[in-house]
């Protein structure tokens, strides 16, 4: 049985601290799509090619293990179904890497910023996760993982297209950087679909808490670059950096609107949003994620006090479906999970006892 270290809710680098600009982003992810020379692509390969690339980053592992550091190797299929979907809902792993489990796998690192998913969409997927605006950071983490398996493994890579990858879309440098934004007073102020059409203008991609397909709640956004052919690594950074900057600042002029403009109003919504949290035993997890928006914006503003900032981080990973199982320690059906998930947050905001 696989170390459980990972699968715990808890823990995340990600979710520690806060990091540069924390207030507004919350995290800063870099992930790097690679293929290994002469094997088919995961969606063409055979059981036996698939497992060559288990074999090949297992013997990677091994011997580079000193600069490579605590990190350990799973296999998707040895992982209870259940521990698979914390990973995923920690922004680990993919979801399509717990569909893909036959051959699939991940390499997970002790502090769990580096996560390096194999046999996904493509051979190999690293990733680095850290807090705050911290994009440079994770992509010089993340090369480092890069340039260490390139030593040892042949990588598919043409001179004119750059890295060849299943997603034509991820030709050329095979790098994906996004980050992950709470901007509830662009939308108290009406603002946010203003914001975000003209972040699709310039070619970056606008998406909800996981992803591709899901949908924005609790205020929360993730924006990353489409455009991997034709701009270096560094190109991309720079340009979400700046983007995500401009962000930053329209977030905190709407934020000081909202306090010149209608304190009161603000003061009594998060206030009442706190309250909610506070005293209620039934909750879904749109309600909370909206109501935890709020109580951040307050924490964050300083209409509420003596509450920490990384709740919200906290809060968004502890009280998806799988965690909340995990941390009960057995299956939960909807309702029993909207009381867990109530009373959980209770105990969080200090109220479980009054």
């Amino acid at each position: 049985m696989p170390n459980d270290k990972g699968m715990r809710c808890g823990a995340s680098k990600w979710m520690e601290g806060t990091g540069p600009d924390g207030e507004i982003v919350l995290s800063s992810r870099i992930r790097l799509a690679r293929n290994i020379m002469e094997l088919p692509f995961p969606y063409l390969a055979s059981d036996s090619q698939t497992e060559s690339v288990n074999h090949q980053l297992k013997q990677v592992s091994a011997k580079l293990s000193d600069e490579l550091g605590d990190i350990e190797f799973l296999r998707m299929s040895e992982i209870p179904s259940l521990q698979r979907q914390v990973l995923v809902e920690k922004h680990l792993i993919s979801p399509l890497l717990v569909k893909e489990s036959h051959n699939s796998a991940v390499m997970l690192r002790f502090d769990q910023a580096v996560s390096i998913m194999i046999n996904e969409e493509d051979h190999l997927r690293i990733q680095c996760l850290l807090p705050g605006l911290q994009l440079e950071q994770a992509f010089e983490e993340a090369n480092r993982y890069d340039d260490l398996f390139e030593r040892e493994l042949n990588y598919a890579y043409d001179e004119q297209w750059g890295f060849l990858t299943v997603c034509p879309t991820n030709v050329g440098t095979g790098l994906r950087a996004s980050v992950m934004v709470h901007l509830p007073a662009l939308t108290l102020t009406k603002q946010i679909n203003r914001v975000l059409s003209a972040i699709a203008q310039v070619g970056l991609a606008v998406r909800g808490l996981y992803g591709e397909g899901t949908e924005i709640i609790g205020n929360l956004v993730q924006i990353s670059n489409q455009i991997t052919l034709g701009q270096s690594e560094h190109e991309i950074v720079r340009n979400l950096y700046g983007v995500t900057m401009q962000i930053v600042e329209q977030e905190s002029s709407a934020r000081q609107l909202l306090l010149n403009e209608g304190r009161d109003r603000l003061s009594d919504r998060v206030n009442r949003s706190f309250g909610v949290l506070s005293h209620a035993r039934l909750m879904s997890s749109q309600e909370a994620m909206e109501l935890l928006s709020d109580v951040r914006l307050g924490i964050d503003l300083g209409l509420i006090e003596e509450v920490s900032a990384n709740i919200l981080k906290e809060l968004m990973v502890l009280l998806r479906p799988a965690c909340l199982q995990t941390e009960a320690g057995r299956e939960l059906d909807g309702m029993e999970r909207d009381r867990e998930r109530a009373r959980l947050i209770r105990q969080r905001l200090g109220m479980e006892n009054q």
